[in-house]
Parts: C-alpha cells; structure tokens; sequence
C-alpha cells in the first residue's frame, strides 16, 4: 500500500540507519512505497532547509508506476500509448524515464562541497557504485560518456539524474531488479529510440529488491 511521506516520517524511524564512510556519516531513510512527487517535494525541502550542518542522506524508496520527465525532456520521447501511468515533470536532468515496483531507487542528498565533489565525479561515482554491485554478482557492466547510466551488453540496467542547488544534490538514481520492463516499450528510454533496457533478474540475479538495495547503499557510502 503506497503510503504518505507524512506518514512514513511518523512511523518509519527505525528506517534511519547511519553509515560511516571515509568522509563524514550519511544517514539512510528507507521509505518503503512512497508516491514520486510527494518524495520529490520532500527532497527539495530537504536541500532548500539544509545547512553546512545538516548530515548527508540517501533515501531509499520504491514508486508506484510513474513516468518522469527531466528537464531536457523532448515531446518526441514522451508515451506513445495511454496505458494509464501518470506523466510528472521533475527538475532534474535527462529526457524521461520509468519508475515501478521491483526497482530500486536511491536519492543522494549529499552537500558536494563538504565531500569535494563535482557534478561529473558524482556522476562517475553512482555508476562505479552500481558496476561494483553487478561485478559482485559476475555481471559486467560498464558507464558510458554520451549517456550517463549502467549498461550491461549494450542494455541499460540503471538510469541516473541530479539536479544541484546552492552546491548541494538531489535526485539521484534507480536500478531495475525484478520488474514489469513493458511500460519502457511505450517511450524513448532517457531520450534514446530503441533503447534496449534489461534487469537483474534477467540478468540471472535472484535477490530480492530490498537485497539489492542494501547491498547498492554499500556500495555507495564507500563511492562517497
């Protein structure tokens, strides 16, 4: 049942785990089901309320089905049929892309000057996360310069964006794991016709979606 963040924040304080890294802690927030543009207010009240301060957070959340589109989202990528997913314009990077049950979305709230960090590093970093996760599993996969995101033979198996705001992030990525990949069929995944997109349970993976994501923020509290 896909919850209120006002009701998460209420109930869901033991979703709080800090982790130490070599930088300064990050606390992570296991949202469970959380609708995408309540989350998204959240975060940039996150960023816009945050000081030198504030901790370092990731957020760990699934979506109902949603389309989202980035700011560089053209009319030519958008659903080609009505199969009744609602479309939200967001703020971050990227042209469109699919969140639904079964992937695992990460969202770093990181203030870039305390860890030194420019946006193409970040970048870099989240991908090398994901490609370590998969090389744990034996799966190669590797980033690419023209579309940010990890791919698996030529297949897109996680899509990033951020938006950056007085030096600070939000948004941050999502990795498919056991999913209904369909709706992918109706648009132009991140701007690119044709666009093959695969998962890890294609990939041979039989984790569950809330393995991999403890896994994946491992992975990424020792990238950042």
């Amino acid at each position: 049942m896909v919850r209120s963040l006002e009701e998460l924040s209420r109930s869901q304080v033991k979703g709080l785990d800090p982790i130490a890294n070599h930088q300064s802690p990050i606390t992570v927030r296991r949202l469970g089901t959380a609708p995408y543009e309540a989350t998204l207010q959240r975060m940039r009240d996150f960023t816009m309320e945050r000081t030198a301060e504030t901790p370092d957070e990731l957020w760990q959340v699934e979506h109902p089905p949603t389309y989202t589109l980035g700011v560089a989202a053209k009319p030519e990528h958008l659903p080609r049929v009505d199969n009744g997913i609602p479309v939200v314009k967001t703020d971050r990077g990227g042209q469109i892309t699919y969140h639904g049950p079964g992937q695992v979305v990460i969202y770093t709230l990181l203030d870039l000057r305390r860890r030194n960090l420019g946006v193409r590093a970040l970048v870099r970093k989240l991908e090398q996360a994901v490609i370590e996760l998969l090389k744990a599993y034996r799966i190669e996969a590797k980033g690419r310069e023209d579309a940010p995101g990890v791919y698996v033979a030529g297949a897109k198996v996680a899509a990033l964006g951020l938006r950056i705001r007085n030096g600070c992030c939000y948004h941050g990525l999502s990795l498919n794991v056991d999913m209904d990949l369909s709706p992918f069929d109706a648009i132009n995944p991140c701007g690119y016709p044709g666009l093959a997109v695969t998962q890890l349970r294609e990939l041979g993976v039989p984790d569950s979606p809330d393995a991999v994501a403890n896994k994946l923020l491992e992975k990424l509290s020792a990238e950042i």
